[in-house]
């Protein structure tokens, strides 16, 4: 008798729990994501996607199953909705995708502290954000999960102690056995009160602050000065920008957290910070869209008084979506092969990147070629 055929292997697939599930990020990726597997939409603004990252045994995106966290019950679908109405995602996807985002919808957890008291402690807030990620891998039977948080910005926790809401989730990360992403300036796991915990947990993470737009076109021009000789005598900017991102950061302390990666990326390229300041604005009319303004002060030879200007407008969760798309899969891969502690090979998606040696673009972006090349050679 001649043998029974075998069956194939199903693919492996991994989990993407997003802190901030149902914020305009972390739709726009659910739904990009839904959209480029469908081909609906070519995979635009995915390194990941690109020639050198093709080749390096990453998870599919049709391997990825998405849940999170959040404090705000507006649904998934109902999001998007309102995502499409003010221009961010194509008109008609959020219909084309509503199974996909429904989905995801279902396996977003209350988070906290609740809005208006949580009489939880912190560890109990710990033990039960990490309950819900472990009961996400196992009823979706995944080979694993990273955690994204892609929350709005908080403000830098005080000296008592306490973990703020981002270091409560990055340890329950942690007690899960997950990879950590920070995209956001808040605190995470750079609380001094996690450090051992990240060590003996054994796992890779990656931060801090999604390099997008104002600080993405920096790290491109300060090098260009650096290297052609040219002296910086001042650097100014201003961001005006709605939304969830624009409310969270009218608040001076967030604001502050936020800045503090975009003069590390001058200070950083350049061998010092010129004079000047970020402003940041809150325009609730522009909705998800933001315009950063930059004013550059510099002396050419024989000191000859000169100026640049740059205007970037664009849609923030349209130019961050893709990229924690990219974050989720190189970290998945890289705990598959057995690599841990923060990943300087990363520093090319951030404002404030874990152990990176340079701030420059090219060469952050030579590193992480080199990542994905370590990452083919062990598949």
């Amino acid at each position: 008798m001649s043998a029974e055929p075998s069956l194939p292997t199903p693919s492996p697939r991994f989990g993407v729990w997003l802190v901030g599930a149902r914020g305009s990020v972390a739709t726009t990726a659910v739904a990009g994501c839904a959209a480029v597997t469908a081909g609906l939409h070519p995979p635009t603004g995915m390194v990941t996607e690109t020639a050198p990252f093709t080749d390096s045994a990453l998870p599919t995106l049709s391997s990825l199953v998405f849940g999170g966290h959040d404090t705000v019950d507006c649904p998934l679908p109902k999001r998007a909705e309102h995502l499409a109405e003010g221009g961010v995602l194509p008109h008609g996807l959020p219909s084309a995708v509503a199974a996909e985002l429904a989905a995801a919808d279902r396996e977003i957890r209350p988070g906290g502290p609740l809005p208006g008291g949580d009489n939880r402690t912190q560890d109990e807030l710990i033990a039960s954000f990490a309950a819900d990620i472990g009961d996400f891998v196992r009823r979706h039977d995944l080979a694993g999960a990273v955690v994204v948080n892609v929350a709005s910005t908080e403000p830098a926790p005080a000296h008592d102690g306490a973990l703020p809401p981002s270091s409560l989730y990055a340890a329950a990360a942690l007690r899960a056995g997950c990879p950590y992403v920070n995209f956001t300036p808040s605190t995470g796991l750079h609380h001094p009160s996690l450090a051992a915990a990240a060590r003996a947990a054994a796992v890779p993470h990656a931060g801090r602050d999604g390099k997008t737009g104002q600080t993405l076109l920096r790290s491109v021009l300060g090098p260009m000065f650096l290297q052609r000789a040219l002296s910086v005598r001042a650097w100014s900017g201003t961001n005006l920008l709605g939304g969830g991102d624009g409310a969270a950061l009218a608040d001076p302390a967030a604001a502050a957290a936020k800045n503090a990666g975009k003069e590390r990326v001058l200070a950083d390229t350049l061998g010092a910070a010129p004079q000047g300041e970020v402003h940041i604005d809150d325009v609730p009319a522009l909705g998800d869209w933001k315009t950063a303004w930059d004013h550059i002060a510099f002396d050419g030879f024989l000191g000859a008084r000169m100026v640049l200007q740059t205007t970037w407008q664009g849609c923030d969760s349209a130019l961050a979506a893709p990229l924690v798309l990219d974050l989720a899969r190189l970290l998945l891969r890289a705990h598959t092969v057995g690599l841990t502690g923060p990943r300087p090979e990363l520093g090319f998606y951030f404002k404030d990147p874990d152990g990176a040696e340079s701030a420059a673009l090219g060469e952050q972006y030579a590193a992480l070629a080199d990542f994905a090349a370590r990452l083919r050679d062990q598949a």
